[in-house]
């Protein structure tokens, strides 16, 4: 499967067929990082056995997926060779000590082919590692490879012209989501229990919502993304995707922290988040996971603007919902004021990409897909007036979330406005009737969401009819990270529904774009 063609009319966000196969998963590809790290670190099972069966996985199944396009197995053996050696040294141990990981290819790491999903980047190998990259290598991650991404991460489903379409595990004729859909992928299909990833507008809660993972978009700054040329950026977030609420925990722990790149420094740091879960660590504390007494949630299925979700999603939603409710929580329709939020968002977006991208289009704009290029463009084209005017919006929004947040603890919307859609299509022409006029409307559920910059979460939800995932988006206010992570695993302890992982087949399929695997002399 290539790059998909031009968008197709699909008004309820594209068919796809499910199979019903089987697939065998060993006792590693089925650990969560929590407690792959915790073996490795009593012994129980050794680095290079964790890098091996994360090989062997990849070999079995991404040849169906494609999720994993660049390899450097050699270094990662040695490494997990040095880590097995730290391991008997009686020496203090990194948080993530041996764990192996794939890196999102948005994120550069040092010696390793790190294309952006460009025929630009093909063949960029750099020579420092991202920001997230630096913190998870010091944390004791294992680098493996690379996980695909859209080109340049725009858009919410993961295709481009250097490795081919990323597909779902749950039904691999369709989208994983993106622009994190290679790892969304990788942990759905058991190569991999952790990665990172990155979110403007959906990026890490589309694909988690298909591929029924968690994705945590944090607070501003808290893991610090410095974005070129502006250290005062807000929108992009770089965060986690996992199969647990507990191993995002981690992730947290091991990487936020201020950067004196990231202004204004974030209040909340790794010990924020370490041990929240340990003993009983319900949402209050000390009580039992599952409680959730007291806790105030506003439910909005439409975001309060008519936001078009598809049925069976809503359907998924609404009888999980009581979860929360025999959870002890007070669960109410309602919603943010998002007026001005698409303002916000559209504008914003564009300037970002004007600033990170625009000397790229404008060199080299027969090479780059057309939806950076209109996203550059967009951003060239605004006015003093229209800059203004985003600022004010930005202020109502603020005012507006802060009001709800001084009534309810959480707010519970959809994580994606469709079901997984077929993967030929660059996105979903319709939604209930309702046409896109660009490729950024099926995703507002998640965008309007980013454009409050509050701290954001997916979470898998179940699956519809059809076999496919669906995903609840849990909102709190800012800097309330670690509450939101408390009342996410709440939910996770009740309804158990990230235990359904997908039938997948080992073998051939018809993901294109071999994998690249490079060697200690490219890298």
């Amino acid at each position: 499967m290539g790059v998909p063609d031009s968008r197709a009319t699909v008004d309820t966000g594209g068919q796809c067929s499910h199979h019903e196969t089987g697939e065998i998963v060993n006792e590693l590809q089925q650990m969560s990082a929590t407690s792959l790290v915790g073996a490795i670190r009593r012994r129980d099972v050794s680095a290079r056995e964790a890098v091996e069966s994360q090989l062997d996985r990849i070999a079995a199944v991404n040849p169906v997926i494609n999720a994993v396009v660049t390899l450097a197995p050699d270094d990662a053996r040695a490494a997990a060779e040095a880590a097995d050696r730290l391991t008997v040294s009686g020496a203090d141990l990194p948080p993530l000590h041996g764990l192996p990981m794939t890196h999102k290819d948005t994120h550069d790491v040092a010696g390793m082919r790190s294309t952006h999903g460009s025929p630009l980047f093909a063949d960029h190998v750099p020579d420092d590692d991202a920001p997230i990259i630096a913190r998870l290598r010091a944390a004791g991650v294992i680098s493996m490879g690379k996980s695909n991404v859209p080109e340049f991460a725009a858009g919410s489903h993961t295709f481009n012209p250097v490795f081919g379409t990323t597909t779902n595990p749950y039904d691999p004729t369709c989208s994983a989501g993106g622009s994190s859909g290679g790892l969304a992928a990788a942990l759905a299909a058991g190569i991999q229990p952790l990665g990172d990833g990155s979110d403007m507008g959906g990026s890490l809660r589309i694909p988690a919502s298909f591929c029924h993972v968690v994705g945590f978009r944090p607070s501003h700054g808290v893991i610090p993304m410095p974005a070129v040329d502006n250290d005062w950026a807000w929108l992009s977030r770089t965060g986690p995707m996992a199969r647990t609420v507990e191993d995002i925990a981690l992730f947290m722990a091991a990487t936020a922290g201020p950067s004196e790149r990231v202004l204004p420094s974030a209040p909340l740091t790794g010990a924020s988040f370490a041990g929240i879960f340990e003993g009983s660590g319900g949402a209050g504390g000390g009580r039992d996971p599952g409680d959730l007494r007291g806790v105030r949630i506003g439910w909005s299925p439409d975001f309060g603007l008519g936001v078009p979700v598809q049925a069976e999603v809503l359907e998924v939603l609404r009888s999980q919902m009581r979860h929360f409710e025999e959870a002890g929580a007070i669960v109410e329709e309602a919603s943010i004021d998002f007026t001005g939020a698409d303002l916000v968002f559209e504008r914003t977006r564009a300037t970002d990409f004007a600033a990170g991208l625009g000397p790229l289009v404008e060199g080299h704009r027969d090479q780059i897909k057309p939806e950076v290029s209109w996203n550059v463009d967009a951003g060239w084209s605004l006015t003093a007036t229209e800059l203004i005017e985003a600022t004010a919006a930005r202020t109502r929004l603020a005012a507006g979330t802060r009001d709800f947040f001084s009534r309810y603890d959480l707010f519970l919307s959809p994580a994606a406005q469709v079901l997984p859609f077929d993967a030929t299509l660059r996105y979903p022409a319709a939604i209930n009737g309702t046409a896109s006029t660009s490729y950024l409307d099926w995703m507002r559920s998640a965008s309007l969401l980013s454009a409050t910059g509050v701290p954001v979460l997916a979470l898998p939800a179940g699956l519809s009819s059809p076999g496919l995932p669906v995903g609840f988006q849990l909102a709190t206010n800012h800097y309330r990270d670690v509450e939101l992570l408390r009342y996410a695993r709440a939910f996770e302890a009740r309804a158990g529904c990230g235990g359904q992982r997908p039938d997948l087949v080992p073998g051939t399929g018809q993901a294109q774009g071999p994998i690249i695997t490079v060697g200690p002399e490219q890298g």
